[in-house]
Order: structure tokens, then sequence, then C-alpha cells
């Protein structure tokens, strides 16, 4: 798996996991409520299982950034030395949301 699809893998498994928390306050925030927020409190039950998700992909995306040796051709655009800086600043910026969803966690 790519760097940019496990951490977004690891975005939406977070998301799924605080899903019972973070959700209802997001749209709370927003002005949109209603009785069907409270039902996101069945998700509850799955949090182990996309908090377990998170870490692996987090991990994934952590190991093709920094242990994995890059292999590229030349020419090809993960050759730029710029390219793995944005890519490991995308991480830490979706390692930073994760850490915050998982502060509404029970």
């Amino acid at each position: 798996m790519k760097t940019p699809l496990s951490l977004a893998a690891g975005l939406l498994s977070a998301l799924g996991a605080t899903a019972c928390c973070t959700v209802p306050l997001l749209f709370v925030s927003l002005g949109l409520g209603g009785a069907w927020t409270l039902r996101m409190q069945r998700l509850s039950a799955y949090q182990p299982v996309f908090a377990t998700l998170t870490v692996i992909f987090v991990g994934l995306a952590f190991h093709r950034l920094y242990i994995r040796p890059r292999a590229c051709a030349v020419d090809g655009t993960c050759a730029r030395p710029d390219t793995l800086r944005n890519q490991r600043i995308a991480f830490w910026i979706v390692v930073a949301l994760i850490v915050a969803m998982a502060m509404f966690l029970e």
C-alpha cells in the first residue's frame, strides 16, 4: 500500500473509532442536530477494531516513510527530495489529527 493511501486509511479508521464521540460533536458544532446522533453510540462497540486498524495503517505509513529504503527511478516523482518532505509533513499532520480525535474516546 502506498504512503498516501495508508495515511488516508489510518485517518478514516480513526474517524470510525471516534465516530460515537467526534462525529456528533462536529455535527452539533455545525448546527446539525437530531436524535440520529444518539445512534452513533452503537458504534462504540467497534472502537477496538477501528483503533487497531488505525495503529496498523499509521504504522505502515511510518515504515514506508522512515524505515524502508526508497526505491524509485531517477526521473520519477519520488526522486525529488521535496516529495518525501511533503509526505512526512502530511504524515505528522494526520497523526496530530488522530491524537486529537483520540482525546474524545471514553
